[in-house]
């Protein structure tokens, strides 16, 4: 079990991800997209929106910092085991409070605005539902298990573990007394990877670069304003 959850696993979810985005850039290039709702309901959007995506694009980044850069390259730097677990403590646990709270109200926005619920689908649904267990779980882990126990020193075993991964060559060995509610946290994010494709997530492997380079896109009122029927009144 140990070694498929940590060896095969990770290349099944990662298989689906790229098959499935494969498939979907070829046979509904139409659906690829987050199918803004911002015109059914906007008060709990402009709030929960943001909040979800800074967030997620810092923990991301402090995941990147965390499991691809060696601990030998934070120790050539002089950064101590303490700072450096202090400082992932203190900005883990707020940008991952920020993705939480984002979530949460924009899964209550889809519960409690009518018209939101009637447009979200079961891909919309399992989205959330993934999204809400890893961020819960990495909370859990950041903020719980590090609080109550001394800081678990996962960049010498995740860390090594994941750069395994993306090298061919994982060592299940590393995980094996990896803390559950850590591995729970990697399990349901690489479950969360393999969705995607499926869902609203997928736009998150596009870069629009189009939009930078596009014309403006230029609107008429439906009917005149004030002014300008002044003007056509006036014969101008």
């Amino acid at each position: 079990m140990n070694e498929f959850l940590w060896v095969v696993y990770p290349y099944l979810c990662l298989m689906v991800l790229v098959v499935g985005m494969l498939s979907r850039y070829n046979y509904d290039q139409i659906g690829w997209t987050s199918k803004s709702s911002e015109l059914l309901e906007k008060r709990l959007l402009r709030l929960g929106s943001p909040l979800f995506h800074w967030g997620i694009i810092f923990v991301f980044l402090g995941h990147v910092a965390g499991l691809l850069v060696p601990i030998e390259v934070y120790r050539s730097l002089g950064v101590t085991e303490h700072l450096y677990h202090m400082g992932a403590m203190a900005m883990g646990g707020l940008t991952g409070l920020m993705t939480l709270v984002g979530l949460l109200l924009l899964l209550w926005r889809r519960l409690s605005v009518r018209r939101v619920l009637r447009h979200t689908s079961g891909g919309d649904w399992l989205a959330l539902l993934f999204l809400i267990a890893t961020v819960t779980l990495g909370l859990l882990m950041t903020l719980v298990y590090n609080v109550s126990h001394l800081p678990y020193e996962y960049r010498t075993t995740v860390g090594p573990w994941i750069r395994g991964v993306i090298l061919l060559h994982p060592d299940a060995a590393l995980m094996a007394h990896v803390p559950l509610v850590l591995q729970l946290h990697i399990l349901t994010a690489l479950a969360l990877f393999a969705v995607s494709p499926f869902t609203r997530l997928v736009h998150i492997f596009s870069l629009p670069l189009a939009y930078l380079r596009r014309a403006p896109m230029q609107y008429r009122r439906r009917t005149p304003a004030p002014f300008e029927r002044a003007r056509r009144d006036e014969g101008i």
